[in-house]
């Protein structure tokens, strides 16, 4: 296909391929990062971010975080999670309808679950917002602009960096701290790693809560079904993430020697994208492929990757989820989406990933 950049790119829809280029060496991270290579869009990670990396660079960085996102990690997280989705739902109840799911709760919610993990201040979290969504917008925004919101969000890290050198804490920031002092990351890796943290993890989640939301909705019966029977909710969970990823896409990889790959040969040089969207909907993989509760365990869906670039956020994602459509579910018996106008749904443009603007529901 032609992406947006104008450059060629092979798209992957298959289940079985897209694990194989999720997981084969031959597709290279860092080959994708390089200045001439093929691009899906103009935003890139920088060259230094875990997520631009392959083999042992990679696995050294991964290390550092790794701990902090165990699903027991995630677990210990989860009372202040409930803390903030209850105040933000108790904000929208005392309001009344209609109600902002994305601005009052999804977004909110991602950001305050990021300032507590990572340890960022809770009056700072406005400060990194609008850059992030300038950095990531595909198609709005100058280069120049976008390079301005860079060097604010690094210059901020830098800054909040310094002050937690001074004022350590029980939080990830102070462990990447102390992984560099013992010379397991540099100065700039340090850096990237907290804003690719921060960026990756704030409209991934807020996206993914929204969506979620809106499937549920949307759907009375399932939405009925999950109140009477609320032991079902985990894998609904599982249900969601897979049939509305808010990542639709991988991160391009880039082919270091020719690969055979479904019929064709991918040659040394070009790059490719695995459609997660398209793979969790395979129809030879999936026995509903749109939709419902009886789905093979051992078949597991694309959306937080696979391999060794697979999400670790995932466990932290999955919780909120949980904990935000367990409470919008006890606190809504006829949650529905809001009559306009305006219109209820409002979708983000321009981002690599899917998201809400709005999503205005009553009860």
């Amino acid at each position: 296909m032609t992406a947006p950049t104008g450059d060629k790119v092979w798209l992957v829809r298959d289940h079985a391929l897209g694990r194989l280029v999720l997981t084969d060496d031959r597709f290279s991270r860092v080959a994708a990062a390089g200045a001439r290579a093929p691009k899906l869009v103009d935003v890139q990670p920088a060259p230094q971010s875990m997520v631009s990396m392959d083999g042992p660079d990679h696995a050294r960085l991964r290390r550092v975080v790794a701990g902090a996102f165990t699903g027991r990690r995630a677990a210990l997280l989860g009372p202040s999670i409930e803390r903030l989705a209850d105040e933000h739902i108790g904000r929208l109840i005392a309001a009344g309808p209609p109600a902002d799911l994305s601005g009052g709760l999804a977004l909110p919610l991602a950001r305050g679950v990021l300032c507590s993990l990572l340890g960022i201040p809770a009056q700072d979290s406005d400060c990194f917002r609008d850059h992030v969504e300038v950095v990531f917008d595909c198609t709005h925004g100058t280069r120049q602009e976008k390079a301005r919101h860079r060097v604010r969000l690094v210059s901020y890290m830098a800054g909040l960096i310094e002050r937690r050198r001074q004022e350590p804490d029980d939080d990830l920031l102070t462990a990447m701290i102390q992984a560099h002092d013992e010379d397991r990351l540099s100065s700039a890796e340090l850096i990237t790693m907290g804003l690719t943290l921060l960026t990756a993890g704030y409209e991934t989640t807020a996206g993914q809560i929204g969506l979620a939301a809106l499937a549920l909705v949307s759907d009375p019966l399932a939405y009925g079904q999950l109140r009477r029977r609320p032991e079902l909710l985990p894998a609904a969970v599982e249900e969601l993430l897979r049939l509305t990823p808010s990542t639709p896409v991988s991160l391009t990889r880039v082919a270091t020697q020719p690969v055979r790959l479904g019929g064709v040969t991918v040659a040394a040089g070009e790059a490719v994208v695995v459609s997660l969207l398209h793979g969790n909907r395979d129809e030879s993989v999936f026995a509903e492929p749109r939709g419902g509760t009886s789905q093979s365990r051992s078949v597991t869906h694309l959306t937080f990757g696979h391999g060794a670039h697979r999400c670790p956020g995932a466990p932290l994602a999955r919780l909120q989820l949980q904990i935000v459509l367990a409470r919008l579910l006890r606190h809504f018996p006829s949650l529905r989406l809001a009559a306009g106008p305006p219109q209820a749904v409002a979708w983000k443009e321009g981002l690599f990933t899917r998201g809400l603007s709005r999503l205005l529901v009553e009860w």
